[in-house]
């Protein structure tokens, strides 16, 4: 019984452990999406692809066209590019 109670005591002083704060992304770390915010409304080609990895020092790339089917991983280091159906950039976003 003493060995119940003491567990139960441990987890609610767990519950009581304040959670960290999220901090939001800046352009010091993550994936850089607003260091490249400025080519939003030009049409995306793939010759673009080094220069924005390199201007938005992002690990990786990829391009989300409409109904591109992608994984939900979140990757706070990838800079995701989205496009309209003519292939213009609407957005960068980390993830």
């Amino acid at each position: 019984m003493m060995r119940v109670v003491a567990l139960a005591v441990s987890f609610g002083l767990a519950a009581c452990v304040p959670t960290p704060k999220t901090e939001t992304m800046t352009d010091n770390r993550g994936c850089g999406d607003g260091k490249v915010a400025r080519l939003v409304g030009k049409v995306w080609a793939e010759s673009m692809r080094d220069q924005v990895m390199k201007t938005s020092s992002a690990r990786t790339l990829r391009v989300i066209a409409p109904d591109t089917i992608v994984t939900m991983d979140f990757r706070p280091d990838r800079l995701n590019v989205e496009t309209d159906a003519q292939g213009r950039i609407t957005r960068f976003k980390c993830g």
